[in-house]
């Protein structure tokens, strides 16, 4: 039947033609985007996870800036406490030779108090100037109850996790006392090299002076207690040392990982969301054929209506 009211087929063929146009605009918002889930509407599942997953990797990226600061903090320090160390024309070793030569008898020990004070000197000015972002572990303060007290640890962020809903942070923790050099503002300085050894009448490796020493038993007795003390003071830098050096390794370690980690998480967000460009390219060509056969198969049956005409001709 021929109506003039109702042309089914003109119907039939707008409804493909929209059902085209309609997947047609889904495509071109995919390659556009470059995803096929983009909206919570495209797939509310995979949209929340990988949400979630982003969220992730931005707190991951924000772990990795934290390392990289605390791998700057690390490495000022371990390079202040190999220079405190030094070597044959510098630092403590450089001071334990100049001590063991002043047990030379008839030496001017004078002299040599002249080299050993500049080592000090050096070695105060090493531990200052080991500063980075406001933070030294090696000249330190330890005024009790003050806003500006040295903390007694440092918590380094290195890594953070989620399960459910449930966040963990992880962190290296490093403590203080194990790095000081010198001390100001407590009761007493308790650093490696201005602690004080031998009660009152003692000394600490700052403030070593073999300027009026002489060649009685008494003196070198005094100077041996130096050599000592000197000794000492070298193997519990060379420990600090040591310990820092495990705490770069591991934060080392740690950046890597979080690197990779972050590539993982951005590898299974794409594997949810992202669109398969070569099968969006396919789709895109025979939707834009579907699209033209769709309009030139409207354009008939529109025209269908114009045979009823003849009829009353």
């Amino acid at each position: 039947m021929s109506s003039l009211l109702t042309n089914s087929t003109a119907m039939t063929a707008l409804q493909t033609l929209r059902s085209v146009s309609s997947q047609l605009s889904t495509t071109q918002t995919r390659i556009s985007t470059g995803q096929r889930v983009s909206t919570a509407s495209d797939n509310a599942a995979y949209w929340s996870i990988a949400t979630s997953m982003r969220s992730d990797n931005a707190a991951l990226s924000a772990v990795s800036d934290s390392l990289g600061l605390s791998a700057a903090t690390v490495d000022t320090e371990y390079t202040a406490l190999n220079t405190v160390i030094g070597d044959k024309d510098s630092g403590l070793t450089k001071l334990q030779a100049l001590l063991v030569e002043a047990k030379t008898a008839g030496i001017d020990r004078s002299k040599i108090q002249a080299d050993v004070t500049q080592i000090q000197n050096q070695l105060k000015s090493t531990a200052d100037s080991a500063t980075i972002n406001g933070i030294n572990w090696l000249s330190i303060d330890t005024t009790p109850s003050s806003s500006t007290a040295t903390p007694t640890s440092f918590n380094l962020v290195s890594s953070y996790s989620r399960v459910g809903n449930t966040p963990t942070i992880g962190s290296i923790t490093v403590t203080t006392a194990t790095y000081a050099l010198y001390t100001t503002g407590g009761s007493s300085t308790t650093g490696i090299l201005d602690a004080v050894v031998g009660g009152s009448t003692g000394a600490s490796v700052s403030s070593i002076n073999i300027g009026a020493l002489t060649d009685s038993a008494t003196d070198q007795t005094k100077l041996d207690g130096y050599i000592a003390q000197v000794t000492a003071a070298i193997g519990s830098v060379a420990s600090a040392a040591a310990n820092l050096g495990a705490v770069k390794n591991r934060i080392s370690t740690n950046t890597e990982f979080v690197k990779n980690l972050m590539d993982s998480v951005d590898r299974g967000v794409g594997q949810l969301v992202d669109a398969d460009m070569n099968q969006e390219s396919t789709r895109l060509a025979a939707l834009q054929v579907q699209q033209q056969l769709g309009v030139q198969a409207l354009s008939i049956a529109n025209n269908s209506s114009q045979s009823i005409l003849s009829l009353f001709r």
